[in-house]
């Protein structure tokens, strides 16, 4: 399987290091900054010896490199910086999109799109219509990050593991999202009989914020460890046909009673 991530940030970067070591296929990188995504690309080579993985990963300025690609993650784009909604960003990064989707479709045309850059519902409905690819093969990365970012929270106000939550967000990647206490669960319990409604209000805010909390913490720059690690476990699923249904931004059509829009919903993928 060939995987490509344009955009060799930090985000792109971490997710390819992940899925190398995953052993999922051979990971091409493709920034059009000189020299950085093969730069990383040798640096995560140099890696094998110690983490004990004979994985393949490859860096080019080509676009044109990732053509056969089963699977396409967009990273590129620029960051949020402090105070700036993702609705300023769709401007800028739409602009960087336009260039890496126009020859998708003749390259890869049968490949699955995650798309990680933001405003990500936004952009991922404009990368729908940018590739001309069918809603089933593009996806934004969105609630699946946030749905994580929930069931941490929940752990640690209940103080349970992290691995007997399951938590359920939906609705747009930002401000708009919506957390769903009564379809959040510990071990088969809701989380509504767990907390009263005070506390789950407390966690449905922290979890909306906590995209921007680590923006302004972080000065420049946003996530990138849990996103690599939301983006990972969409191509693992994608990859080894799990069939298993995790939110991401999909394309509606009359489902929710929702037209011609991209928002987060569960989807079963494979």
């Amino acid at each position: 399987m060939k995987i490509s991530i344009v955009g060799a940030g930090n985000v792109g970067s971490l997710t390819a290091l992940r899925l190398a070591q995953e052993g999922v296929g051979e990971v091409l990188l493709i920034d059009i900054v000189k020299g950085l995504a093969l730069g990383k690309a040798l640096d995560l080579e140099d890696a094998r010896p110690i983490v004990l993985r004979n994985y393949g990963i490859q860096g080019t300025e080509d676009i044109a490199q990732l053509a056969g690609s089963d699977i396409i993650i967009l990273t590129a784009g620029l960051a949020r910086k402090p105070g700036m909604t993702r609705e300023e960003l769709l401007k800028k990064n739409a602009e960087i999109l336009k260039v890496v989707c126009a020859p998708l479709k003749k390259l890869a045309p049968k490949a699955k799109v995650i798309v990680v850059t933001n405003p990500l519902d936004l952009m991922t409905y404009f990368v729908l219509r940018a590739t001309g690819f069918r809603p089933n093969q593009v996806m934004g990365m969105g609630v699946s990050l946030d749905a994580a970012r929930f069931a941490n929270l929940i752990s640690q106000e209940l103080n349970v593991s992290v691995l007997d939550i399951d938590a359920c967000v939906i609705g747009s990647h930002g401000e708009g999202m919506m957390p769903l206490a009564r379809f959040s669960q510990v071990k088969g319990i809701t989380l509504d009989e767990l907390l009263d409604e005070t506390k789950i209000e407390a966690l449905v805010k922290r979890t909306i914020s906590r995209g921007l909390e680590i923006v302004t913490l972080l000065g420049s720059g946003s996530a990138y460890f849990a996103p690599s690690a939301a983006i990972a476990s969409l191509v693992k699923t994608i990859s080894k046909d799990e069939k298993r249904t995790i939110g991401v931004s999909a394309y509606l059509n009359g489902e929710y009673g929702v037209k011609d829009v991209c928002i987060g919903v569960p989807c079963r993928l494979g």
